[in-house]
């Protein structure tokens, strides 16, 4: 398998990882207990994976913007992305 199409530096398969690890767990967490529809302060009504998918979303929103307006180290788009994921995922 030719990979070479891609620059795989250490910080992009961490990312990559880490986000086949979130998609895992998801499915582990769903087979033990399944999901309910509910709805936080988002204003739809939602399940775990769509909170999640969202939060993915907003995250890479939040580092192109970050990369985009700002001169400040990337790992500080990083912690926020974190916290906006754990915002979502429990409250929205």
């Amino acid at each position: 398998m030719n990979l070479e199409w891609m620059a795989w530096t250490p910080v992009t398969a961490g990312f990559f990882t880490f986000i086949v690890l979130m998609l895992i767990g998801m499915t582990i967490w769903e087979v033990v207990s399944p999901t309910v529809a509910r709805r936080g302060f988002l204003p739809l009504t939602t399940t775990r994976g769509d909170r999640l998918f969202i939060s993915l979303l907003g995250s890479a929103y939040i580092h192109l913007a970050w990369v985009g307006l700002t001169t400040f180290p990337v790992w500080v788009a990083t912690i926020i992305a974190v916290c906006f994921l754990i915002i979502i995922m429990r409250w929205g």
